[in-house]
């Protein structure tokens, strides 16, 4: 979702900021795995298993909010790529 006030580098870096100054010791290991989405002008969030279940958490309650999210305890939300096995018959 394009914000015509942030960049996505803007985004980006203060979700980030936000995250590892405020948040991240809160959260962490219990909700390790889950996804956490806030809103980088107030600050507030909402953590799920599922990421669009966090999301429309958030946006219900600040329908403005400019989201960032993450993937507790992880570098990454997503992987990608993938790995094809042998088939073993």
């Amino acid at each position: 979702m394009p914000y015509p006030n942030y960049t996505p580098e803007v985004v980006t870096t203060r979700g980030e900021e936000i995250y590892q100054q405020q948040i991240r010791h809160k959260v962490e290991p219990q909700h390790k795995g889950k996804f956490l989405v806030l809103d980088i002008e107030t600050g507030d969030y909402e953590i799920d298993a599922e990421d669009l279940e966090a999301t429309m958490r958030l946006l219900a309650k600040h329908p403005k909010a400019i989201t960032y999210g993450v993937r507790i305890g992880y570098p990454a939300a997503y992987g990608i790529g993938f790995k094809f096995t042998a088939d073993p018959k």
